[in-house]
């Protein structure tokens, strides 16, 4: 009979199987897919001029995509590893300071603008 797993915070899963290069993978997607879901929220696609039903599609598209990546890093921080946790909230934080600040925001104009195509990701 298997021993149940704790539901506690670990670190390193892959590298005590021996498996560092899916590790690597592991913890490098963990920082990148936030910040994509941050570029998808922060970012304008469709031009105004575009017709409302193209419009529609290409927006659900996105939020379609958006919503599957932010199930994707749910399900990475759900495997209970420190440093993937971390990683994820890097992710985030690193993606909203560059996509979604005014940081590196390029004209003061555009502050009062709709900032992107799709709804705020709320939880």
């Amino acid at each position: 009979m298997e021993k149940p797993k704790m539901m506690t915070f670990y670190r390193g899963g892959n590298v005590e199987k021996g498996n560092i290069m899916m590790y690597v993978f592991d913890l490098l997607s963990a920082f990148l897919m936030p910040m994509l879901v941050e570029w998808l929220s922060h970012t304008r696609f469709i031009k105004p001029e575009t017709n409302n039903v193209v419009a529609g599609l290409i927006q659900t598209s996105l939020y379609s995509i958006r919503i599957t990546l932010a199930y994707f890093v749910m399900l990475y921080v759900m495997s209970f590893d420190v440093w993937i946790f971390v990683l994820a909230v890097a992710g985030y934080t690193f993606g909203f300071l560059i996509f979604g600040s005014r940081v590196f925001n390029k004209h003061e104009s555009e502050l009062y603008q709709k900032p992107s195509d799709l709804p705020p990701l709320n939880c």
